[in-house]
């Protein structure tokens, strides 16, 4: 079988690597912040905050889109002040899939943030305190420094994540060619109109890179500092 990827393929590739990059710096800020409060901090509510960020892990992605387009949708909550103002709605457009891929990775980079935080040993964060240290100090000099590894897992497993979103992403972006085809998007088109050749290959990329990603998290997970 010999098959050239086509203009529709190679669009697909560079816009769920331009999602997935965007999608990663937001979660990376949003959520490696979030994921530090939480471990760092108790104030009331902290219990049921987290069950919110955790739903996107259970919920089936398109009750994740239904509720992002309540939101964000034309006549949504936050989509209608916006459109009002700007008459811009994010909707089915690239930035909709940066949206729902930024919603569906941003539990896995608290969660991870969170645990390698708490596994920073709190004798050290001690005696930091007992020698002046400022809490920012403490922060950037010992437990980011100790906590690195599982904070860049959470990056990855971010990246991975938005790179193979599908039904947030079908539900608030559409599957538009030229404008919102992510790549699994693009997959399910192509089988859909029977072009499975085409399927077949954007498949295999899609299951190597994701494969470099476990590989990663693996390696991050196990490495020394």
């Amino acid at each position: 079988m010999h098959v050239v990827i086509d203009a529709q393929s190679i669009f697909s590739i560079r816009l769920s690597l331009q999602v997935a990059c965007v999608s990663t710096v937001l979660v990376g800020l949003v959520g490696g912040t979030t994921g530090y409060i939480f471990a760092s901090r108790n104030f009331r509510g902290k219990a049921f905050l987290e069950m919110l960020i955790l739903l996107p892990l259970i919920l089936p992605p398109t009750v994740i889109g239904y509720y992002l387009i309540m939101i964000i949708g034309r006549n949504g909550i936050i989509g209608n002040i916006l459109h009002l103002l700007t008459g811009w709605t994010p909707i089915f457009s690239w930035w909709a899939a940066v949206l729902a891929s930024f919603v569906v990775s941003l539990p896995l980079m608290i969660k991870t943030t969170q645990a390698s935080i708490e596994s920073v040993d709190s004798s050290m964060l001690d005696t930091a305190i007992m020698l002046g240290y400022s809490e920012r100090e403490i922060l950037w000099h010992i437990t980011l420094p100790l906590a690195q590894n599982g904070i860049l897992t959470g990056v990855v497993l971010s990246f991975a994540r938005a790179m193979s979103e599908f039904g947030a992403t079908l539900m608030i972006a559409g599957n538009i060619p030229g404008k919102t085809s992510t790549m699994p998007l693009t997959i399910y088109s192509f089988v859909s109109s029977g072009e499975w050749e085409k399927a077949h290959l954007l498949a295999i990329i899609l299951t190597i890179t994701s494969a470099c990603f476990i590989f990663l998290t693996n390696y991050l997970a196990k490495r020394k500092f």
